[in-house]
């Protein structure tokens, strides 16, 4: 008998282990949300996984309110408060971020900008069908490797070519990108990349000078952090070099807002015109997924010369990344 009682589990008890039970994933989940939070709260990248995460860091709501239903089934108060406590933060963060102001100086040109990532070359075809149809004056395509730098050429090229000028880094599979511009332009020193060419230019936009910079640093993979960080760096250096003169910096930046080495390129006073046109949040990464699920790390960034009046992301066949197209005014300096 005694050895029956001993063996014998009540029902209060298995209800108290089940909330344990929930209790513990709860804490799990928001331990490791906390701890992307912080680092985001810290205005840091940290080291891997954390720059992988932060770049989905409006997905993280998901896990958190996992984790606060848990926590309410678990009976948990500390995890329910911790758990609203996550909430509110990420909400914040999700937010937004940069400048927002309009130029004040009367409009002097209208242009459309594309930047579109062919991963290594594959969705050419389909850039070439999306330009056709789009007709931008100034195209920004990273991982433009040998072939595809030939196809653009053969397709738009020449003095009687819709981008009779054009800017490029020319290499093999990520190594390689182009910029393709109906208005004409002047060499500049590009960004140096460790890997993946990043070239740059002046446009001359009816008499305006407008600097123009492709961005596709590394990403940010396990053992390549420091290099994305640096090459992000060497992004906002240019970036604040350009007080002066009309700028545009875009492409495949590998990172989002919500990473602490792209928003010191726009505290240099670049605006992200996905956001000034109402898009802060669209994903463009990876298409395959995108736009239920996803990030958006491709970009077109100004500087207050410049009004953004339309933004739209592009499926690419053969692409993991979709294409963004802006419609953009420049404004003389007040």
């Amino acid at each position: 008998m005694d050895t029956a009682a001993a063996e014998w589990t009540g029902p209060g008890e298995k209800v108290g282990r089940r909330r344990s039970v929930k209790a513990w994933f709860a804490g799990v989940l928001l331990t490791g949300v906390s701890v992307v939070l912080g680092f985001r709260a810290g205005d840091s990248d940290g080291i891997t996984p954390v720059p992988q995460l932060l770049a989905f860091l409006p997905w993280l709501l998901a896990p958190t309110g996992l984790a606060l239903a848990l926590a309410l089934l678990a009976r948990w108060r500390i995890g329910m408060v911790w758990g609203v406590a996550v909430l509110g933060g990420l909400a914040w963060y999700i937010e937004p971020y940069g400048k927002i102001s309009e130029p004040t100086g009367a409009p002097v040109a209208e242009l459309r900008v594309m930047t579109a990532n062919v991963q290594f070359g594959w969705a050419t075809d389909a850039l070439v069908a999306a330009v056709d149809r789009e007709r931008p004056a100034i195209v920004f395509v990273a991982e433009c490797e040998y072939e595809c730098s030939r196809t653009l050429d053969d397709a738009f090229g020449g003095s009687g070519g819709a981008f009779p000028y054009r800017e490029s880094v020319e290499g093999p599979e990520s190594e390689g990108s182009v910029i393709l511009s109906r208005f004409p332009l002047k060499g500049a020193d590009g960004v140096p990349g460790t890997t993946m060419g990043m070239p740059g230019a002046v446009a001359d936009v009816q008499g305006h000078d407008v600097r123009l910079q492709l961005a596709h640093p590394m990403p940010p993979l396990p053992g390549q952090v420091g290099v994305w960080r640096r090459e992000l760096g060497e992004l906002r250096d240019y970036a604040a070099a350009g007080d002066d003169q009309p700028t545009i910096l875009a492409g495949d930046f590998n990172a989002s807002q919500d990473h602490a080495a792209f928003r010191r390129i726009l505290d240099t006073g670049l605006r992200d015109s996905s956001r000034l046109a109402g898009e802060a949040r669209t994903p463009s990464w990876p298409s395959r997924t995108a736009p239920a699920l996803g990030t958006q790390i491709d970009h077109v960034l100004v500087s207050a010369d410049f009004s953004a009046n339309k933004a739209g992301f592009l499926e690419l066949t053969d692409s993991d990344h979709r294409a963004l197209v802006v419609d953009l005014t420049l404004h003389q300096r007040g």
